[in-house]
């Protein structure tokens, strides 16, 4: 059904869809949302053959994402139900099971509110200029109907493989008789802490984990100080160390320290940057408007580039894609190995072959300090190997605008060898141990190394 520019306009956000239950939203309109989606996926250069969708606890979102899987199917692709999920849980499954993904919640918003947030496989964002224009477009006039075969709708409790990658990423074996409190203001967080942190030696205090979209207690919004005053007393009361509470969707956290007091979330920011930045000297790290100054002109002073951005978590991860932000590739250590083999096991897979490209250093070191790009085309270049032929122009597109990135310099590539080489590397007879490491010489040509990767996945 054809709708107003303004009704659509009124939901379909800058990265998100959104808007009041029955008013502005309904199964109907969720419906034609989901056969747009299906449509710009199925069409796009990835054509996907699947989605992956989950849902908050708010009373109206089984039956919405019960809707737009059905708008899913009319297109012809497949659905995976996860159900009760945490956004960034969604994300995980995109990325798990390599196709898009759509979470239905409303996040910190109050109960009359529900909405969908999108994703394109490994959880690329979906926003205003990546996707959600087109569906806007569709919805005013009218989705087209696919004429071929309905797609179907399969379930997958994805909780456990969500939480056993988490606990991948940070080592907590040190840091036994940590006490935490939990508010998880009735949201996800009630669903998914409580697996995230099960086996783990810290204490776990949960306030609010009863699952009620309601919101029986107060709004699920740390962001108001007002919503944070139960967390603050909980945290005095039970002696935690530190506090956390999440917002609906339990992809958003705030933090008070041991004496109930908040943390600023600049705070937070400066110190994962500086931690991350101990890793990857030199990298990019994103930081939206909201920011305080503060942590741009740490990430300066500890050698990082801060680079800013609108507020919304596709704009964020799509500076992330552009820049090239500090981004950690999985498994980069014997933990997460170990942790990832887990994971396969329990579905009956395993990996088939471990790929090492043997580099010679100060040849990778020239490779990447003369590599730039064109800013207008992205075609690649370089300063010795591959120049544009007429110089400072473009060979595809005329531009004479190029850029480098800037972690692309000699200090940075060889403290990520050495990183490699301290962290990364001896995960390697881990995987000797199996019989499934083969190596690759990285020096060769792109169309060399291909083929060499390609014989080793074939045999």
């Amino acid at each position: 059904m054809a709708r107003t520019a303004e009704s659509v306009n009124a939901v379909i956000k800058a990265y998100d869809v959104r808007g009041v239950v029955g008013e502005q939203i309904d199964a109907e309109f969720v419906r034609d949302v989901g056969a747009s989606f299906a449509r710009l996926v199925r069409d796009s250069g990835t054509a996907a053959s699947q989605v992956v969708v989950g849902h908050d606890m708010r009373a109206s979102s089984p039956d919405l994402s019960r809707a737009f899987a059905d708008g899913v199917t009319s297109q012809g692709l497949d659905v995976v139900h996860i159900g009760l999920a945490s956004t960034d849980q969604l994300y995980f499954a995109s990325g798990l099971l390599d196709c898009p993904g759509a979470m239905f919640t409303a996040s910190h918003n109050p109960a009359k509110y529900n909405g969908i947030k999108l994703c394109r496989a490994g959880a690329k964002p979906v926003g205003q200029d990546t996707g959600l224009a087109t569906i806007k477009a569709e919805l005013v006039a009218g989705v087209p109907v696919h004429d071929g075969a309905k797609g179907s709708v399969s379930e997958r409790d994805g909780l456990g493989e969500y939480a056993e990658f988490v606990r991948s990423l940070v080592d907590l074996s040190q840091v036994s008789g940590v006490k935490i409190a939990v508010d998880a203001g009735n949201g996800m967080g009630g669903h998914t802490v409580p697996a995230v942190f099960e086996g783990l030696p810290v204490t776990v205090e949960p306030l609010y984990f009863e699952l009620d979209g309601t919101f029986p207690n107060h709004e699920a919004n740390p962001l108001d100080p007002e919503n944070l005053k139960d967390l603050q007393r909980f945290v005095r009361e039970t002696g935690a160390d530190i506090g956390l509470a999440f917002d609906g969707d339990a992809d958003r956290c705030f933090v008070v320290d041991e004496n109930g007091d908040p943390v600023s979330p600049s705070a937070v920011t400066g110190l994962v940057a500086e931690r991350e930045l101990a890793k990857e000297p030199g990298a990019t790290v994103i930081h939206n408007l909201i920011t305080s100054r503060a942590v741009p002109e740490l990430v300066a002073r500890l050698g990082g580039t801060p680079v800013r951005t609108r507020v919304g978590h596709s704009f964020i991860k799509q500076q992330m894609a552009d820049t090239g932000a500090i981004f950690d590739g999985y498994p980069r250590t014997r933990a997460q190995a170990e942790a990832l083999e887990k994971l396969l096991a329990k579905h009956g897979r395993k990996l088939d072959r471990v790929v090492e490209l043997q580099v010679d250093e100060d040849a990778l070191v020239d490779r990447i300090t003369g590599r730039f790009t064109c800013a207008v085309c992205g075609a690649g270049y370089h300063d010795r190997h591959k120049t544009p032929e007429k110089e400072g122009v473009c060979d595809k597109c005329g531009s004479t605008e190029f850029k480098r990135r800037p972690d692309d310099n000699e200090e940075t590539v060889r403290h990520r060898m050495q990183v490699y080489r301290s962290e990364t590397a001896p995960i390697l007879p881990f995987y000797e141990e199996r019989g499934i490491v083969a190596r690759v010489d990285g020096m060769a040509s792109i169309e060399d190394v291909t083929d060499s990767i390609d014989a080793l996945l074939d045999d």
